[in-house]
């Protein structure tokens, strides 16, 4: 185990539009105001359809990540995560989970790893940024190129 104090910076609400891409409209908020590691302590969203980790199959190695994702449609959702600094490319990465309930199907929920979204209605969400320390996310090749928040401090 591993535990870092974290200085926080500023608190952003943000608001999504209908129709927005999730990944790269949050990544637009991340360019256009500077923040570069943080946290998002939550958010709820409407979501036309969106890709979650997941597989119907059995799975060859329990242990291993799952690679495979989930189409959903029409789904309510809540969900939170962490944002991580990528001086290589210069772009955060983000890793957020979300709970989401499908309004057809009587709000079934699915729970797992966001891969992707498009907005139906909103995104409400709250961004903490932290300005200490240095948060990244390297491949950890000895758990299958995982990649894993750290702490440069």
């Amino acid at each position: 185990m591993r535990s870092y104090e974290l200085t926080t910076g500023r608190t952003f609400a943000v608001n999504f539009d209908h129709g927005d891409d999730f990944f790269p409209t949050l990544a637009d908020f991340c360019r256009q105001n500077g923040v570069r590691h943080g946290y998002i302590p939550m958010f709820i969203a409407g979501f036309a359809e969106a890709e979650i980790v997941g597989a119907c199959e059995k799975l060859e190695n329990p242990e291993a990540p799952v690679w495979s994702k989930v189409h959903l449609t029409g789904v309510e959702a809540m969900g939170c995560g962490t944002l991580a600094y990528d001086a290589e490319t210069d772009s955060v990465l983000p890793h957020i989970h979300t709970s989401l309930g499908e309004k057809a199907r009587s709000a079934i929920g699915h729970t797992s790893h966001l891969l992707s979204a498009r907005v139906q209605f909103l995104v409400e969400m709250l961004v903490v940024e932290v300005t200490a320390p240095v948060m990244t996310r390297p491949k950890n090749s000895a758990l299958y190129d995982v990649p894993l928040l750290t702490f440069d401090v």
